[in-house]
């Protein structure tokens, strides 16, 4: 049997192995999948089960999808240039690390154009590279980021340089605004920030859990509201796909397990 792992901290509200069960399941696959919840000293420890083979594969998401890179042997090409990584698994007696949250941020909007728009980012976390970058492939104009601690905008700009930071709060005209921070993720948490100025704006959230305020303030206001389910289905059917060779359905029946 396969076993794979989602890690991170917190974990408690991955659906991860809710639906790569589902496909594991669907396909026939002599496979198990779990999350864990581990302290960053312990990233090296999980990689280790890798090289062992006691684990087929692992998926990371928050805090710890750039520290865990340090660990790896080889990079894909998406992962390289967006210096961060969601899926790991062994192959040619490598470790390998790659990023499947472009495409999934990407599939995430295949009903929506956004070429030639404005988009703003809040928060600059360890998905933001991933959101930049797939913002660039589908020719985005302008990608303004903002976040509390604005040190962490300037090392994006490092490898992002058509990035513009702005002020946490401060108003920008965009066609598209992306929540990127774990804000959300607990019933009353707020951004704190006003947003009554974003009108005619598509409020995107990368939550996908739960309904979050920023997306009842958008939607209040008559906008447009994007949630995280279809970014965090489509990343997981291209993580299936590399451990499994297999591309899973993506349905209706898949979206309503994540309700």
């Amino acid at each position: 049997m396969k076993n794979f792992l989602v890690i991170g901290n917190p974990i408690q509200h991955s659906l991860s192995p809710k639906l790569h069960t589902f496909w594991i399941n669907q396909n026939n696959i002599d496979a198990h999948y779990e999350k864990k919840q581990i302290e960053e000293n312990e990233i090296s420890k999980v990689i280790q089960e890798i090289k062992d083979e006691k684990l087929s594969g692992i998926n990371i998401t928050v805090p710890y999808k750039k520290s865990v890179i340090p660990f790896l042997e080889q990079l894909s090409e998406t992962a390289k240039i967006t210096q961060s990584v969601n899926t790991v698994y062994k192959k040619d007696n490598r470790i390998v690390g790659d990023n499947t949250d472009v495409a999934g941020f990407i599939k995430s909007l295949e009903d929506i154009n956004v070429k030639g728009k404005s988009v703003l980012i809040l928060g600059a976390g360890g998905v933001v590279s991933s959101i930049i970058h797939g913002c660039y492939l589908l020719g985005v104009k302008n990608i303004f980021v903002s976040n509390r601690t604005e040190s962490k905008v300037d090392d994006l700009i490092t490898f992002f340089s058509r990035v513009k930071k702005i002020n946490w709060g401060e108003d920008v005209l965009c066609d598209l605004i992306i929540n990127s921070t774990s804000v959300g993720l607990k019933k009353d948490d707020n951004l704190n920030i006003d947003l009554s100025t974003y009108k005619r704006t598509i409020f995107y959230d990368v939550i996908y859990s739960s309904r979050t305020n920023f997306l009842a303030q958008g939607e209040s206001m008559g906008n447009k509201i994007i949630d995280g389910k279809k970014m965090f289905v489509y990343q997981a059917q291209e993580a299936f796909k590399i451990w499994h060779n297999i591309s899973p359905t993506v349905n209706q029946e898949v979206m309503e397990l994540l309700i």
